[in-house]
């Protein structure tokens, strides 16, 4: 079955940045739709940012519109997500999740694959 690595998390202050990637494995990414949702602890999952595969649908949760940047490039099979002037508040777990519907909606239960999560910490 297809299989999501996520990278880039860490600490930053802040107002600082980060990028994230999701790389898949054994199977290439073509025509899925990749979400980001993250998780907090004792928080549900929410939605965060996703893009179709032609990446002429993208949508974003209101709180992340202006700050988070998502993109791919299909010829690195990669899905990135630039995250600037960070917040305490964007503190979680981040994952990107695979859907082959073709649609681009944060909600976790649309989505069929995950991977395990990468940690970002915002704090001063």
């Amino acid at each position: 079955q297809l299989q999501l690595v996520e990278s880039g998390g860490g600490l930053v202050q802040p107002g600082g940045s980060l990028r994230l990637s999701c790389a898949a494995s054994k199977f290439t990414l073509d025509y899925y739709t990749i979400g980001w949702f993250r998780q907090a602890p004792g928080k549900e999952r929410e939605g965060v940012s996703c893009i179709n595969w032609r990446s002429d649908s993208t949508n974003y949760a209101d709180s992340m519109k202006g700050r988070f940047t998502i993109s791919r490039d299909n010829a690195k099979n990669t899905v990135y997500l630039q995250m600037n002037s960070l917040k305490p508040e964007d503190t979680a777990v981040y994952f990107c999740a695979a859907e082959h519907r073709g649609r681009c909606i944060l909600s976790p239960d649309e989505y069929d694959y995950w991977g395990q999560g990468t940690q970002v910490t915002v704090s001063s």
